[in-house]
């Protein structure tokens, strides 16, 4: 088995070849080289229970698409070449039957590499992952300190997040699911050394992302979120990851990086154009390729920030399906 670190190194190697090749053809005229949503990033809700002030993705809506049109483009995404779902909100269990339907399709009849979802872990029952925990890879739980009231003050709950952090990473172990911490960097935290706590929780990755500010989500005064006293100059990022970047399972992500190497899909099933522009039409009226066609993905990016990794549980844990899944 390779190492962490073997495994960025050749993930970077192989990023770079992607973009000389990229580079290559594009250069030649009338060449274009369709768009593979490799990786998708579905927000299925804005609604949340917390109330972190630096949310970029905030409560604007309420609505939920249904089952079957979610499924419907689930399966759209697949046959354009999606390997990897990635299910978020908002808090995607705010609507937990939905989600566990969504994993379980995923998983289970569409056959993706690779089923993941992030969530503050806060409305995650025992009874869900019981039921559902079979068919997740990863669950990414949301933690930006080990300090309590840091959590408090940056609106990650009202005191008793890490104990809910501790509880499922556990959970996570017991039912064979890759556990993923993702932390935000940001003027409350930067500070903090987490070496003790990530040690002990032992996630198989730790991303670590720079506060972003998304204009038209957490940009002003006139927002839902004001994230601009959160932000950290690119000194004290760099303090947060020299004091971390030992750690196998630490992944960095700056600003630059994060700005448009995902795709995202929102509640009506658009792509969003975070930042740059207004999102895509829904794929269930215009097709997967066509929207793909009005949204900035820069795959590049993507391939650079390690975008593809080990990420099913069945080649990182060595998992075994359960015999009567068809997998």
């Amino acid at each position: 088995m390779l190492s962490h670190t073997s495994v960025l190194v050749i993930t970077l190697l192989l990023g770079l070849m992607g973009l000389t090749f990229r580079l290559y053809y594009f250069m030649k005229p009338g060449v274009q080289i369709k768009k593979i949503p490799v990786s998708v990033n579905y927000h299925l809700t804005r609604q949340c229970n917390y109330s972190c002030g630096f949310c970029f993705h905030t409560a604007k809506t309420s609505y939920v698409e249904s089952l079957p049109n979610a499924k419907k483009a689930m399966a759209l995404l697949k046959a354009a070449g999606m390997k990897k779902i990635n299910f978020a909100g908002g808090e995607p269990f705010m609507n937990a039957e939905l989600l566990g339907q969504l994993v379980k399709y995923c998983k289970g009849t569409l056959k993706l590499e690779s089923v993941s979802l992030v969530t503050n872990g806060s409305k995650v029952p025992q009874k869900w992952i019981a039921k559902y925990g079979e068919y997740l890879d990863i669950m990414a739980i949301s933690c930006d300190s080990f300090d309590e009231a840091t959590n408090t003050k940056i609106g990650r709950g009202t005191g008793t997040h890490l104990k809910t952090v501790m509880n499922l990473s556990q959970k996570c172990k017991e039912y064979g699911i890759m556990l993923k911490i993702n932390t935000v960097v940001n003027r409350y935290n930067f500070h903090q050394d987490m070496n003790a706590a990530i040690e002990g929780i032992q996630p198989f990755r730790w991303k670590c992302f720079q506060v972003l500010i998304v204009p038209e989500e957490n940009g002003s005064e006139h927002t839902l979120r004001d994230a601009r006293r959160f932000l950290i100059n690119d000194d004290e990022w760099r303090l947060f990851c020299d004091k971390h970047r030992h750690q196998e399972c630490f992944v960095p992500e700056n600003n630059d990086v994060m700005a448009s190497s995902y795709l995202l899909l929102d509640e009506y099933l658009r792509f969003l154009n975070k930042g740059v522009g207004k999102p895509t039409k829904s794929i269930l009226e215009i097709g997967v390729a066509a929207a793909l066609k009005d949204v900035y993905w820069d795959e590049d990016g993507f391939e650079m920030r390690g975008g593809r990794y080990e990420w099913s549980k069945s080649d990182c844990l060595g998992v075994s399906p359960k015999p009567d899944l068809d997998w």
